[in-house]
């Protein structure tokens, strides 16, 4: 159950990435998505390798759990607020989207288990990216049923991505995002039924990924090494910060929106192992046997850090004021009792 939540919310992520938006800013998200994984993860890895002598495939590991930020957190407080219909929302997730995508790469290049199934992945994710879209005569056809043939269809498609990325030892959750993002002007049109499995993933799945993530995480290893956690979670936040701040100046963010952009870019949601990169990193090097369990609750603790504080402070004190984007915007003014 939590894995199919970490997917669905996933794949609801980037159906959120608004390709119109992400274009207009093509240059400050891919900028903000390179810098935000780089940085933290040579910081992360210098400061594991070199401060604390962990070998270095466990500091890689280290590196990489906690150079991610997180899509789903990020998602799930901007739908809670309303704030995912302005546009800096938007290069926000879509910044956020470069940031896990090199997350996994990396896991890839440095950890890669090469073989035909990666290959026959990769091929089938990219073809179903090219092909899904062009199914929308299927919801005209079929959609607006009791039975919900149209959601049922985009659960086949996920489960049969997610069946195949298991079989070649990647994760489920990247081609859900990536088919997702290739169907954000699709959803744009058929927001009843982004609704529907948004209602399905909210109230039914996410108290699996808290108790899943539970389960995974030994207390005892967290009060003895408060200190250990605290100075990874301090690293991955100095090394974000210095990266990402400096770039929203560059292009323009008003001091707000850039102290906010760069504070939700930490964030890293570790509530359920799939749902975010950075568990599925620690969670690769535990399984793999290239961290114990002592380091991956070290990893996993700092990660939690990362989610809270980070978020909790740009919601409180950096949250910019609510600008919808153009359309809503003009579609606001015609329907003011909206």
């Amino acid at each position: 159950m939590a894995s199919v939540g970490a997917i669905l919310l996933t794949f609801l992520a980037g159906t959120e990435l608004d390709p119109v938006i992400v274009r207009k800013h093509l240059g400050s998200t891919l900028s903000i998505g390179v810098v935000g994984f780089v940085v933290p993860y040579l910081g992360v890895l210098i400061f594991a390798r070199y401060g604390l002598g962990w070998p270095w495939p466990q500091a890689q590991i280290a590196g990489i759990a906690l150079s991610t930020t997180s899509v789903a957190v990020v998602y799930a407080v901007m739908v809670e607020t309303g704030f995912n219909q302005t546009e800096i929302s938007k290069i926000i997730l879509a910044g956020c989207f470069v940031n896990d995508v090199g997350t996994v790469l990396a896991l890839g290049v440095v950890f890669a288990n090469y073989n035909i199934w990666l290959v026959l992945f990769a091929v089938v994710t990219a073809l179903a990216m090219w092909f899904t879209p062009k199914l929308a005569w299927f919801t005209k056809r079929f959609g607006g049923r009791v039975s919900e043939p149209e959601a049922k269809l985009l659960l086949l498609v996920l489960f049969a991505l997610a069946t195949l990325a298991a079989t070649a030892k990647s994760e489920a959750v990247l081609p859900a995002y990536l088919l997702g993002m290739a169907l954000a002007t699709f959803f744009i049109k058929e927001r009843a039924l982004a609704q529907r499995l948004r209602v399905i993933t909210f109230t039914l799945l996410t108290p699996f990924y808290f108790l899943k993530a539970g389960s995974l995480v030994k207390f005892e290893t967290i009060a003895a090494a408060v200190g250990l956690i605290t100075m990874f979670l301090a690293v991955k936040m100095a090394t974000k910060f210095v990266g990402i701040l400096p770039l929203t100046r560059m292009f323009n963010f008003d001091r707000r929106e850039g102290m906010y952009a760069t504070l939700m870019m930490y964030t890293t949601l570790m509530m359920c192992t799939g749902l975010t990169f950075g568990t599925i990193s620690a969670l690769f090097g535990l399984t793999n046997g290239i961290i114990d369990q002592e380091q991956y609750t070290i990893l996993v603790a700092a990660v939690i850090g990362s989610a809270v504080v980070p978020t909790l402070i740009a919601q409180r004190w950096f949250q910019p004021a609510f600008k919808p984007i153009a359309k809503e915007a003009a579609h606001v003014q015609e329907n003011p009792d909206r």
